[in-house]
């Protein structure tokens, strides 16, 4: 069923979220302190062109919290409100609803994704 699920959610927007991760990616790239940032991005690019089946698990270290921080300013606010605008459209259906959830779940990543990693579910 996730398989499925996340086809439909690839045709219906979430190239969209592939897309806006991976640019930031390459952006960070561009200089040499922003790799390991860009890294980050491309592993959340990755997890948002197939999100079913998958979850984001948050770790309370100190030294992500400052990463976060210059991350909000730099990439992160634009992110997760992008993500809630297309979590708010998708949830206006019945149907849309799975899709929206996604959205929003990266809309919190967008917020805090240095600490975070992907697991499968």
């Amino acid at each position: 069923m996730s398989f499925l699920g996340n086809i439909v959610w690839f045709v219906l927007g979430g190239f969209i979220s592939f897309l806006s991760w991976s640019i930031i990616g390459v952006l960070w790239c561009i200089t040499i302190v922003g790799i390991p940032v860009g890294v980050q991005c491309f592993k959340f690019a990755k997890m948002s062109a197939a999100p079913f089946g998958k979850d984001i698990q948050y770790s309370d270290s100190g030294m992500s919290l400052l990463i976060n921080i210059v991350w909000l300013f730099l990439g992160g606010l634009v992110m997760a409100v992008e993500e809630v605008i297309m979590g708010i459209i998708f949830c206006i259906t019945i149907i849309g609803i799975p899709f929206g959830l996604q959205h929003f779940k990266h809309a919190k990543l967008a917020l805090m994704p240095f600490g975070a990693r992907i697991i499968r579910i």
